[in-house]
């Protein structure tokens, strides 16, 4: 009789909502089209999706509207979950591509896949096995490939995201996770401060948000430039929001042209600046 392997990780709590991850998939499809057109069968892997299939039926939507042969795989290690996923492809026939499939990190999939999006999955972890995460699936990405991990809150107002790159080699037959951008997005109407996505760090630097760290520095600087904005808000939050990035612009390296930056994405209530920018390890 044959082993199963255990799905490597742990289950998630499942909380999804339709719509929640909107911002993330948004800014995946806008900035990173060259990697989901990549190759004769290019594949995107939705890991942990949760309770419901929604939020990788949304992925495979948004997705294929900008690399129409794109494949998406949903996976997660509750098996339940899966087989609500395989019970969504029965009653809606026509979403050719799609599937959903039992695992966990090692990302049962047969090729290499140029996405990983990886949406609340890591909250549950401590700060070095989320380290050791990232490692892990950078190192089972295509070439070209990006991870993109991150955090929100149930409606998805709230969302912090960070794109990550295979990086050098360790030695070992593994590979380093190199981060390339952090991604700051929020439903501008009801933000009080930037400072207030703090809660929705990744977990590699939730942690870190204390004085002394380059995250804490940043978003106070943000704050700081909010304030100064704060008599762009007669013309509307989305205008407080721009002037204060553009603020930001000075003190710090945001990135100020497309596809990650500029007015266009900024009035959608996102920044991203380079990791560098906060990262605790340098």
């Amino acid at each position: 009789m044959a082993r199963t392997t255990r799905p490597r990780g742990e289950v998630t709590r499942g909380t999804t909502n339709p719509n929640r991850l909107r911002r993330m998939d948004r800014w995946i499809a806008a900035t990173r089209a060259g990697a989901l057109r990549a190759g004769d069968r290019p594949l995107a892997v939705d890991l942990g999706y949760g309770a419901s299939p929604i939020t990788a039926v949304e992925l495979y939507t948004r997705l294929r509207a900008v690399s129409p042969r794109l494949e998406v795989a949903g996976i997660e290690i509750e098996p339940d979950r899966v087989a609500a996923g395989l019970a969504f492809l029965r009653a809606h026939p026509g979403h050719d591509g799609l599937s959903f499939l039992r695992g966990g990190f090692e990302l049962p999939v047969d090729r290499p896949p140029n996405l990983v999006r990886a949406a609340n999955v890591l909250r549950q972890y401590e700060e070095p096995a989320a380290w050791r995460a990232w490692d892990d699936l950078c190192s089972r990405l295509a070439p070209g490939g990006v991870l993109v991990e991150g955090t929100c809150d149930e409606l998805g107002r709230r969302h912090v995201w960070v794109a990550l790159e295979r990086g050098a080699p360790t030695g070992r037959g593994a590979v380093r996770a190199a981060p390339r951008t952090i991604t700051f997005a929020a439903h501008l109407p009801t933000l009080g401060t930037p400072s207030d996505l703090a809660e929705r760090l990744p977990k590699t630097l939730i942690h870190r948000n204390v004085p002394g760290e380059r995250v804490h520095a940043l978003l106070a600087e943000f704050d700081r430039c909010w304030a100064v904005a704060a008599p762009q808000s007669v013309f509307g939050p989305r205008a407080r929001w721009v002037a204060a990035v553009e603020l930001l612009a000075r003190s710090y390296p945001v990135l100020t042209r497309p596809p990650f930056g500029g007015r266009a994405r900024w009035r959608l209530g996102e920044v991203t600046v380079p990791w560098s920018a906060v990262d605790p390890r340098a």
